[in-house]
């Protein structure tokens, strides 16, 4: 185990090297981040050059990569171009989608992996037919409109929550955005989980632990659904970095400032910093995600090993 969890982090270093190259060259290097900043006007020419010897951008780009790297090692994210280091802003909005993003896959383990089990067992019945019906409806409408409608009928008509959430982002102020945000990979979760219960039902270990007499329940936990949650757990793991970064819809529509929100304002206002420097976090984050899955398939499979 120890020897495959170092050549995993062996194997990040590559991926995470190329991935963090492309997103700085498609930031820096197809626009003109110095005249985004002064809107239509532009810069006078010494200013601009200032501006661009700052921040390196005078540089060629394999060169502007390499220092900013070197500087995010030390802990040096840069500084956006309002002068505020983007670590200020890390520390006020990954808290804030982190607690989002739990809320959602607690939704998404609760509620769909339970669906899933339930119409799992059993396919082809009434119940299975409405599941599989309301959760392709929730996959065929846009986030934005459901955010929007729960916004409207919850905050507005009904007054159960507030329309808006406070910069604290507390946690019951984050369940109606963490369902909302967590409705289209809930509804995957459930057909995955449906599928995947559904044909190992007909696997022979299953029939073998019913032709002994196991009760029903421990069938289904400790030997249907192991093997079942596998596929089901690989979506998850994917989607946590779906959910930090794919929040900028859901974020929007609740007033809530976290990672989704910068990133929106990162692009709309062309600050490359600010961008570059959450997009390398995410990526970190969606690589120790996937590390974490592989290790939890061996507590899923006892067949499964390694080496």
């Amino acid at each position: 185990m120890g020897r495959y969890v170092i050549r995993r982090l062996l194997q990040m270093i590559p991926v995470f090297a190329g991935a963090t190259f492309l997103i700085f060259v498609m930031v820096y290097a197809l626009g003109d981040p110095v005249s985004a900043l002064f809107g239509d006007r532009g810069p006078d020419p010494a200013t601009a050059k200032a501006l661009r010897e700052e921040f390196n951008l005078d540089k060629p780009v394999w060169q502007q990569y390499l220092l900013y790297m070197g500087k995010i090692f030390t802990g040096d994210f840069g500084t956006a171009f309002n002068g505020e280091p983007v670590t200020d802003l890390m520390d006020r909005s990954f808290p804030i989608s982190f607690r989002l993003m739990v809320i959602a896959l607690v939704f998404e383990m609760l509620i769909g992996i339970t669906l899933g089990v339930i119409t799992g067992l059993r396919r082809g019945r009434s119940l299975d037919t409405s599941v599989l019906v309301l959760t392709l409806a929730v996959i065929a409408v846009p986030t934005f409109v459901l955010g929007t409608t729960a916004q409207y009928f919850l905050g507005v008509e009904f007054g159960w929550i507030d329309p808006a959430v406070s910069p604290d982002a507390r946690l019951g102020e984050l369940l109606v955005p963490g369902l909302i945000l967590s409705l289209v990979s809930l509804a995957y979760v459930t057909r995955l989980t449906r599928t995947s219960v559904a044909e190992n039902t007909r696997a022979d270990y299953i029939r073998t632990a019913v032709a002994k007499g196991l009760p029903r329940r421990r069938v289904t936990v400790r030997h249907l659904l192991r093997n079942s949650l596998i596929p089901v757990v690989t979506y998850l793991g994917a989607d946590v970095g779906t959910l930090m970064a794919g929040a900028i819809v859901t974020e929007r529509i609740f007033n809530i400032q976290g990672v989704g929100y910068q990133l929106y304002q990162g692009i709309l206002r062309q600050n490359a910093p600010t961008v570059v420097g959450f997009v390398v976090v995410l990526v970190l984050i969606f690589l120790l995600a996937n590390l974490l899955v592989d290790l939890l398939y061996a507590v899923l499979d006892p067949r499964i090993r390694y080496a």
